[in-house]
């Protein structure tokens, strides 16, 4: 393995954080987790990995600056250079933005401007498209508006359930996520 070293944001049950462990030729070492959510399943998945983790309550601090700091710091103490977010369900500030400028980029299931925010897969269902998809894309200050790396459409079948679309948008995001993570750490 490379000497590269990457961090995981990650809110939820973690499909997306476990799909890069399991990824066979990821070009940088996954050395930290962080975690804004004591009780997500992502912490679960990082101790069977191996991973540290770095969990904290943003209601514990004054500001957002203020936990973003302590973030940087656990970062820079871990020798990280790139920040994948998957399934973080929080806006990043300035701080951390500053502290990896093009170097934090998220995964979002939708087809990008359409969707954004939280429960995509929900509001593109109930919105009757015929079809979403997903995005990989640097983030900014905004919600899901930072430069698009990659997307990919899916389709939106007559017989579809949410659940049956989720799982679709969840099988493409699982592969196209380390994908695109090698591809920036070899252009980077």
């Amino acid at each position: 393995m490379t000497s590269l070293k990457a961090a995981v944001f990650a809110s939820g049950t973690g499909s997306n954080f476990q799909a890069i462990m399991e990824s066979d030729d990821l070009m940088c070492d996954i050395v930290l987790l962080v975690c804004d959510k004591p009780d997500a399943s992502v912490i679960d998945k990082a101790n069977h990995y191996g991973v540290p983790t770095y969990v904290f309550n943003p209601k514990e601090y004054a500001t957002k600056a203020n936990y973003e700091e302590q973030l940087v710091r656990r970062l820079h103490d871990a020798e990280v250079s790139w920040i994948f977010l998957a399934g973080y369900m929080r806006i990043a500030g300035t701080t951390l933005l500053e502290a990896f400028v093009g170097k934090i980029i998220n995964i979002h299931p939708s087809y990008l401007p359409a969707f954004p925010g939280k429960d995509a897969i929900g509001q593109a269902f109930r919105a009757g498209v015929e079809k979403t998809g997903v995005t990989v894309h640097y983030i900014d200050e905004g919600i899901d508006t930072g430069p698009i790396i990659e997307q990919v459409t899916v389709p939106i079948f007559p017989e579809d359930t949410e659940e049956m679309l989720k799982q679709r948008i969840q099988r493409i995001e699982h592969q196209l996520y380390p994908k695109v993570i090698n591809q920036l750490i070899q252009v980077k």
